[in-house]
This record gives C-alpha cells, sequence and structure tokens, in this order.
C-alpha cells in the first residue's frame, strides 16, 4: 500500500471516574467507563521507503520529537523491525488537555494506522500493549471499543454503553492533570464498584471523583458546569477541562450548544461503541 492513508482519532468521555487507591508508584488506581464520541481528530500517513518518520505541521507547545504520534511511529517501527518510515500530518479538531484524550488517540491512530499501511500485521492486543508505554489511554483507542476501564485504566473490559447525544464544552483554560491528581485535596478513597452496578448508571456512581478539586482549582470550569447543569445531567471528562452533558435527541442537544456557545466553545457529538477509527479501517 503506497498511497496515503487518512484516517480518525475519535475523543473519549469518561462515563464515570472513581478513584479507588493509590499506587506504591505514585499512580492512582481508577475505575472508569469510556466512550468514545464522533469528534475526531485527522491523521494522514504517507509511507516512506526511506525509514524516516516526519511530521508535517506544528502542534502548538509541543516539539516534533515529543510529539505522540513521532514517539508512536518511531516505537512501532523499532518494535516490528521494518526498513519503512512514514509521512504524518494531524487536522486537530479537538482542544489539548481537555480530557478528550487528543494525544492517545493520535498515538492509537498512528499505530492502527501504521500496522495497516506498512502490512505489518501485528494483534491489537500487541499494539495496545506498546501503546501503553505511551500512555494510559492509548490501549482503549487501539483497542476501539466502549470499556470499563480498571487499574491506570489500561485494564479494559469490553461493554456496551447507551449511545445519547452530548453537548461537549471547553471553558477555555488548560488543565494541569499532574497537579490534579497531586491535590491534597483529592478523593482517592472511593469504594470500588463492580462493573455490572457501574453499568446500571446514574447517581452516585456516575460522577467524576476529580470534579471537586478541579471546580475548586479553576473557577472558569465550574462557572461552565453550573451553567450547563441546569440544562442536563452533567460531568466533567477526565481531569478536564472539557464537559459535557447528555441528551436523549440531538434537537436538544443543538438548541443548548448554541445557548452555550454565545460563551465557550461548544460541540455537539453522538455517542459512539465502536470507534470510527475501525470503522474506517473496515474499508481497507
Amino acid at each position: 500500500m503506497n498511497a496515503p492513508l487518512t484516517l480518525p482519532a475519535p475523543a473519549k468521555l469518561n462515563r464515570m471516574l472513581h478513584i479507588v487507591g493509590r499506587r506504591d508508584d505514585g499512580y492512582h488506581s481508577l475505575q472508569t467507563l469510556f466512550q468514545f464520541i464522533d469528534l475526531c481528530d485527522y491523521l494522514t500517513l504517507t509511507p516512506r521507503s526511506d525509514g524516516e518518520i516526519q511530521l508535517t505541521g506544528e502542534v502548538s507547545g509541543v516539539s516534533h520529537d515529543d510529539n505522540l504520534v513521532v514517539r508512536a511511529a518511531r516505537l512501532l517501527q523499532t518494535h516490528s523491525g521494518t526498513p519503512l518510515g512514514a509521512t504524518l500530518k494531524i487536522e486537530k479538531q479537538l482542544p489539548m488537555g481537555g480530557g478528550l484524550g487528543g494525544g492517545s488517540s493520535n498515538a492509537a491512530t498512528t499505530l492502527v494506522g501504521l500496522n495497516c499501511l506498512w502490512q505489518l500485521n501485528l494483534p491489537l492486543d500487541e499494539l495496545a500493549r506498546l501503546g501503553l508505554q505511551l500512555g494510559a489511554d492509548v490501549p482503549v483507542f487501539v483497542h476501539g471499543h466502549s470499556a470499563w476501564a480498571e487499574g491506570v485504566g489500561e485494564q479494559l473490559t469490553k461493554v456496551m454503553l447507551d449511545t445519547p447525544w452530548f453537548v461537549v464544552i471547553h471553558p477555555g483554560i488548560s488543565v494541569s492533570t499532574p497537579s490534579v491528581f497531586q491535590d491534597p485535596q483529592l478523593t482517592r478513597d472511593s469504594r470500588p464498584i463492580t462493573m455490572a452496578r457501574a453499568l446500571q448508571g446514574g447517581a452516585p456512581e456516575w460522577r467524576n471523583d476529580c470534579e471537586a478539586v478541579v471546580k475548586e482549582r479553576y473557577p472558569p470550569i465550574a462557572e461552565a458546569l453550573n451553567w450547563l447543569a441546569q440544562h442536563a445531567p452533567s460531568r466533567l471528562t477526565g481531569t478536564g477541562a472539557c464537559l459535557f452533558a447528555t441528551f436523549e435527541t440531538q434537537q436538544t442537544a443543538q438548541a443548548t450548544a448554541q445557548l452555550a456557545e454565545q460563551h465557550w466553545p461548544t460541540w455537539v457529538a453522538r455517542g459512539l461503541n465502536t470507534s470510527p477509527l475501525h470503522d474506517a479501517l473496515g474499508s481497507y
């Protein structure tokens, strides 16, 4: 395959996020439900015969060699021993540092896409193990299905979730994930629940344990969350800054989004159980 391959890198939402402990290595033990939405970045991957990995264009605030897309390509190249390289181009739609998993999703699309483009035929489990070296959220994007996750987010069990319409708001600020997890006020001892109980949904299980700390540290997020909660059940995704509300119909979601976008960058997105990345690769 010599032609360029253009693939989506979808956003994710954490429908719920509990922090159930802190490990000896400093990382936190989580329980969460990952769901994809049809809001995506797009990556164009073009094979090269000279073995070079080159990202065209710049991503603000990230050097070329530190970009997760470049790191993912080089990791797969080294792991597989392929002599091939690639030129990589990202069309960004997802806000950086928004809790939507954009960087992890970009890395996963790079791994899965180059596995196809370079005709490596590595299984998804192997790609997911590679992806874990780049970030805890990369494996769920590699596997491409809604999932119940434990550990640091890498222990995945495939699930089927409802697929409502979402209004997603970005309050226009960036959240430091390390600072949230280091905050002494963060809840770190939520009682673990079973996957079956989590899938029943609703309060108090469907909450985000990071939300109280983030609202305290970032008043613009608290303001946006309080506004959105007047319209529908709302919560933070990941450590933010993005937040979301669920709606039964596209029309009601769009009506709320039209009000929200007077104040903040806002999107209407559909919940998905299968990643658009895997849907796209089905056509190749």
